[in-house]
């Protein structure tokens, strides 16, 4: 698969670790190329660590805006990408009819992880490195500046 579609939306359960992780990177790769947007069941604030890691390979984050499946238009997107069973499983169910593509990407949640802060980074750094190698290979190599 290298087919870069027009539009992507990135999903996962909070639209606070994952999904904008992955809007960044896929922004930062490929931005003049197609529309990236990321939703999640619920929103919260981008959390700080996501923030660090991205900002390690000259990303800011500091203009995402959280959004839940809700405040997007689903079937303006060729690609819903979701990165947690739940995103998934209400993906599904929105696209129904509409001619919108979904693959699940099983993304561990780096939240999740417990201990001092250089630990806690390294899970959002493994997710980074995950995220930034999937899109490569599903789009066909890099579109821009390398992680």
């Amino acid at each position: 698969m290298s087919d870069l579609p027009a539009s992507v939306l990135f999903a996962c359960s909070e639209n606070s670790v994952r999904s904008p992780m992955a809007e960044a990177l896929a922004r930062h790769f490929f931005g003049h190329r197609a529309w990236f947007d990321s939703a999640g069941l619920r929103t919260q604030d981008v959390d700080a660590f996501v923030g660090t890691v991205l900002e390690e390979i000259g990303i800011d984050l500091a203009r995402h805006v959280g959004k839940t499946f809700e405040d997007v238009d689903v079937s303006s997107f060729d690609l819903i990408i979701t990165l947690s069973p739940e995103a998934h499983h209400r993906a599904l169910q929105l696209v129904g009819s509409v001619a919108t593509d979904v693959e699940y990407w099983p993304t561990v949640d780096p939240s999740a992880v417990d201990g001092n802060r250089d630990i806690r980074l390294a899970a959002y750094r493994q997710v980074r490195e995950s995220l930034a190698t999937r899109l490569q290979r599903r789009f066909g190599g890099t579109g821009g500046p390398t992680v």
